[in-house]
């Protein structure tokens, strides 16, 4: 299911941005991920694979591969809405580990390793880098940056925003913890727009 609606980045932490790949940015849900070409569409707009191996691991990819792969992410994105959900509001504890084995063992198939790379200026350097043997190897920079959620985001400050209906969720690393909306422009709006009627409903009574 190819869209042309831009994929949505708003959650301030990529792991939380791929949870956001099915939402309703207007009147109908729309899915980034519901088939092979839109898994490596939304990779490519959050620049999680280099463009040439993305572009190579899909010309490569076997008729249906990309679908069964893009089946296999949503898979993943449930599971880890799921843990998300049960745990945002308050610290990871060490119970948490037992219930990632999922992505534990996602993140053990990754082919990276690191080599030397002379910089601009002639300088040295070692960088890590990745073999794209095969379709799934796509799911490896997922598992990272979910990865990178677990470890890196106090789960005190992951919400869901408050909008009715709005399935989106992000990170709260405003000033003050006091986001309350995906987006001011979306959410936020409307429930100023809503308030605003109330409190003339109320006034008119």
């Amino acid at each position: 299911m190819l869209t042309d609606i831009p994929a949505m980045f708003i959650a301030d932490a990529r792991g939380i941005d791929f949870l956001n790949s099915i939402a309703t940015p207007v009147d109908d849900p729309v899915d980034w991920i519901g088939d092979g070409h839109g898994l490596v569409s939304w990779l490519r707009q959050a620049a999680l694979v280099p463009e040439a191996q993305l572009r190579d691991v899909a010309e490569r990819a076997m008729p249906g591969e990309l679908d069964r792969l893009a089946e296999q992410a949503r898979d993943l994105r449930e599971w880890f809405r799921r843990f998300v959900k049960s745990r945002m509001g308050a610290p990871l504890d060490a119970g948490a580990l037992q219930e990632l084995a999922p992505l534990t063992r996602l993140l053990e198939r990754d082919e990276a390793y690191q080599r030397l790379v002379l910089r601009d200026g002639g300088e040295l350097a070692l960088e890590t880098a990745r073999r794209w043997r095969s379709p799934e190897s796509l799911l490896i920079p997922i598992g990272v940056a979910l990865a990178r959620v677990v470890v890196d985001e106090d789960f005190t400050h992951v919400k869901a925003c408050e909008g009715s209906d709005c399935t989106l969720m992000f990170a709260d690393h405003t000033r003050g913890r006091a986001r309350r909306w995906c987006s001011m422009g979306v959410c936020g709006n409307r429930a100023k727009v809503a308030a605003h009627r109330s409190r003339r409903r109320a006034h008119r009574e």
